[in-house]
């Protein structure tokens, strides 16, 4: 047999055996090699054998270090939200300072870090800084950020009077609240102030921090920082303020709206007292320098309006940012939609619910937006108390709107070829191991109904069999054309599980006010800089707006939003005097309420719950609570009978029978329809027996609002056959009534049309 391998001969072939007596010897060796370090290794370390309590604080120690680096991902973790929430752009890079207008041209209030940060740290008064440090942080320069002794203090002053009488936060950590976050009541956003107000400690110095904090501090009457202050309460620089005045500032930090002294003196005196004694309490003046501000406390001045749209304007300030963002111009005067009347009457119902009911139903928060059709908003509430919490719910809280988020379901429904009156039945298909269920628990009998009659009863089950038909896609594509963001794709969506803000929802509702036209909320009309030229206007700048709806689906959505409130869950939002259409929401628990209606002349939407997201008391319902309240605030907000008609629906009859009286007014004094002035006043062809009702209805008007009789009747004097109001009316003191027998001064107190306007009426 040939020896084939090795055909080319021994020399020219590859020695096997070589090459395998080197791979044995080498991996042997590699082997002993490592049997000696080993060996080695084991004899050094053997040397650190430790035995009894050595050996007990060494296994301690290694397991703090364990504790230790896992504690450390831990923190890393709690603290990562609040570094997101870190944005030095917020406070440091602000370049605008804005002064805000009404439509009028009356200045309203004013915005922009330029505004706070005028006086130096240097220049500050040292009453101010003492006062400041006694009373919110005496060791300020001691601490690292948290005062643990200071919260620890707090916390057993706290347990002994059974109440929070004491205060445990920093003064950075209080920075680090007005800066990035809410005064919500939570654990998270507790862990959030803590480590920003490290972060901030890390990054400032003390000096930095302390002058940040008197700049940004929220000191009541739409005052940011003392300066700002001091010209609102005493119509002079910080830098004149006395110790009497500084003290007075100071108890300002805790609760401005509750210790300013336009609004409560005598509390506003008591608090001013409890800071002069912490000035002597933490050795910085003697119990003889105080007693002087006692006997001589502060004067304010009366230099402007006691009240500020405050949370209009801080959403206002970040729409002039964004349409002069690019434009290089940043001292600038913006006129803007805002009704004074209209917000003060929305402050007033949403706090005065809260108030008389918010305990009883366990619920502490709420938000309340009123605009017009076309976007232009004319009130925003964001929370109920600005002083407290400077949060904006109304542009910034993202709630879960419940069952009112079906409108925008059943627009994509009416869109896709349903109507009004199509038949479905209640009853739907599952979607994973999620099946719908009706309120109360059911998951429906399977009648059949009319689609209107589906909304007005707000049934689960048809709005997500509805999602289902449609496509969930075309409803994501709805609520994006009416400016709604964030809904994602879900098998409950149509039950509104994903949160909107409420200026969105009011936004969202407008456009089928707006028959269907693009109905995107705003507040500046026009913005001009220090030189008095144009840089924004609305009329110009903005476009038409788009038909973003078909106008038979817009006007197919208003008559079924209309059943909602004559045969629905909004019964409770009803107005006599002219149509609302609208839709109740409730989320789980409940922990959201809503009511989002409207009349021909307002969109407006109704929020409540908690800032903690923690449930309110069972059993309640938009329908319940946010209706009512609704009805309450739109029942003063319509201030004469200038009401368009909403697309679809047929006019009101009380609006019918105005037009009527005005046309017939008109046929009978063609003078005073040429001169316009067929509003004013009460009609000279009005019975003596209308004119004895009217009287009969004003008095008891005036009972049930408290207002007191006039002493004198206003002598009217016919001039060309009509009759003429006195010179000088009494404030509120009209006999004049409009068509829904609330007193005409009402209006008159605002400028508002007469009641009996005809402008306008369909």
């Amino acid at each position: 047999m040939s020896d084939w391998f090795f055909k080319r001969g021994r020399r020219d072939g590859i020695d096997w055996m070589a090459l395998d007596s080197r791979l044995d010897s080498s991996v042997s060796e590699f082997w002993s090699r490592a049997k000696d370090i080993w060996d080695a290794g084991s004899s050094f370390f053997a040397r650190f054998k430790l035995t009894g309590g050595k050996r007990l604080a060494s296994e301690a120690a290694s397991e703090c270090l364990t504790l230790a680096v896992g504690g450390f991902f831990v923190l890393y973790a709690l603290a990562l939200p609040a570094f997101l929430d870190f944005d030095e752009g917020r406070f440091l890079t602000g370049q605008y300072s804005v002064k805000f207008l009404d439509a009028a041209g009356n200045e309203i209030g004013q915005r922009g870090i330029l505004h706070n940060d005028a006086v130096p740290l240097e220049e500050i008064p040292d009453a101010i800084i003492k006062a400041t440090l006694a009373t919110e942080d005496r060791r300020f320069f001691e601490h690292f950020g948290i005062d643990v002794l200071g919260t620890a203090r707090a916390l057993v002053e706290n347990l002994r009077a059974n109440d929070v009488v004491q205060g445990g936060s920093s003064l950075s950590q209080q920075l680090a609240k007005n800066l990035f976050l809410s005064s919500e009541r939570s654990i998270d956003r507790k862990i959030k102030e803590a480590f920003l107000a490290l972060l901030l400690e890390t990054r400032f110095t003390k000096r930095e921090i302390l002058k940040l904090y008197l700049d940004r501090a929220y000191l009541g009457g739409g005052a940011f920082g003392v300066e700002a202050a001091a010209q609102f309460y005493f119509g002079k620089s910080v830098r004149e303020v006395n110790l009497a005045e500084a003290a007075m500032m100071a108890g300002l930090y805790k609760a401005p709206t509750k210790y300013a002294p336009h609004v409560n003196l005598p509390a506003s005196r008591a608090r001013t007292n409890e800071v002069l004694q912490n000035l002597v309490e933490a050795g910085f003046y003697t119990a003889a320098q105080v007693h002087e501000a006692r006997l001589h406390p502060a004067q304010i001045v009366e230099t402007r309006a006691t009240t500020s749209p405050d949370w209009f304007l801080d959403w206002a300030y970040e729409e002039v940012q964004r349409l002069t963002e690019g434009k290089n111009q940043y001292v600038l005067t913006a006129r803007t939609t805002v009704d004074l009347t209209l917000q003060k009457q929305a402050d007033e119902a949403l706090v005065t619910f809260l108030k008389q009911r918010g305990r009883s139903l366990r619920i502490n928060s709420g938000a309340l937006v009123a605009m017009e059709p076309d976007g232009a908003v004319r009130a925003l509430v964001g929370g109920p108390d600005y002083g407290e919490s400077q949060f904006n719910r109304a542009t910034h809280a993202r709630r879960q709107p419940g069952s009112s988020f079906k409108i925008y379901v059943y627009a994509a429904a009416l869109e896709n070829g349903y109507k009004p009156d199509t038949v479905v039945r209640d009853a739907s298909r599952t979607c994973g191991r999620w099946h719908p269920q009706n309120y109360g628990g059911s998951h429906g009998g399977g009648g059949r109904m009319p689609l209107w009659m589906a909304l007005a009863k707000s049934l689960n089950t048809v709005a997500a069999e509805l999602s289902f038909a449609v496509g969930r896609e075309k409803v994501i594509e709805m609520t994006q054309r009416l400016g709604i963001t964030g809904i994602r794709k879900t098998c409950s969506m149509a039950l509104g599980d994903y949160g909107i803000t409420p200026l969105e929802h009011t936004g969202g509702l407008a456009t089928f006010i707006n028959g269907g036209k693009s109905a995107r909320p705003f507040a500046i009309l026009d913005v001009v800089n220090s030189r008095g030229e144009m840089v924004y206007s609305r009329e110009t700048d903005e476009p038409e707006p788009a038909q973003i709806v078909p106008v038979n689906v817009a006007e197919g959505m208003n008559q079924m939003m209309r059943r909602v409130v004559t045969d629905g869950t909004a019964q409770k939002a009803s107005l006599d005097f002219t149509n609302v259409v609208g839709k109740t929401g409730t989320s789980s628990g409940p922990k959201d309420v809503w009511f989002v209606g409207a009349t021909g002349k307002y969109v407006g939407s109704v929020w409540l719950g908690n800032d903690d997201n923690r449930p309110m008391a069972g059993g309640n319902t938009g329908g319940q609570l946010a209706a009512p309240l609704w009805h309450s605030f739109m029942s003063v907000a319509h201030r004469d009978m200038n009401i368009p008609n909403i697309p679809g629906l047929e006019p009101h009859p009380v609006q019918v029978a105005e037009a009527q009286r005005i046309a017939e007014f008109k046929r009978a004094n063609p003078t005073a329809a040429a001169d316009g002035d067929g509003s004013k006043g009460v009609s000279p062809t009005m019975t003596a027996q209308a004119r004895d009702a009217l009287k009969r209805i004003t008095t008891a008007l005036r009972k049930a609002a408290g207002v007191a009789e006039p002493t004198t009747a206003p002598q009217h004097t016919p001039i060309d056959g009509r009759p003429a109001g006195p010179a000088t009316p009494p404030r509120g003191d009209r006999a004049e009534l409009d068509t829904r027998g609330k007193p005409a001064a009402l209006a008159s107190q605002s400028g508002a049309r007469s009641p009996l306007s005809p402008a306008g009426v369909p």
